[in-house]
């Protein structure tokens, strides 16, 4: 996968991410986007480097999905605790 697909992945599993996490974050829907983003290419790493998975060529491979989703989960909630959690 290219650059802007790791991109787009990102955005979606950031989305889900949100999803599954609800509440108010400190920085808003830039901040999630941002979260997402660097959570697939966490994630992505982290499943390549040490769970010996490689990276799939395939945009639709569940566990390049499941490793960008929880990366963003991840980040979120260490995000979440570093930043504080505004959940009025």
């Amino acid at each position: 996968m290219g650059i802007v697909a790791w991109i787009v992945l990102g955005l979606l599993a950031g989305a889900i991410a949100k999803v599954l996490l609800p509440g108010r974050d400190p920085g808003g829907l830039i901040g999630t986007t941002v979260i997402g983003i660097a959570g697939a290419f966490i994630g992505g790493w982290l499943s390549a480097k040490f769970l010996d998975k490689p990276i799939a060529k395939d945009f639709f491979d569940a566990a390049t999905w499941g490793s960008a989703i929880v990366g963003s989960l991840v980040l979120l909630i260490a995000y979440r605790i570093v930043f504080g959690n505004s959940r009025d």
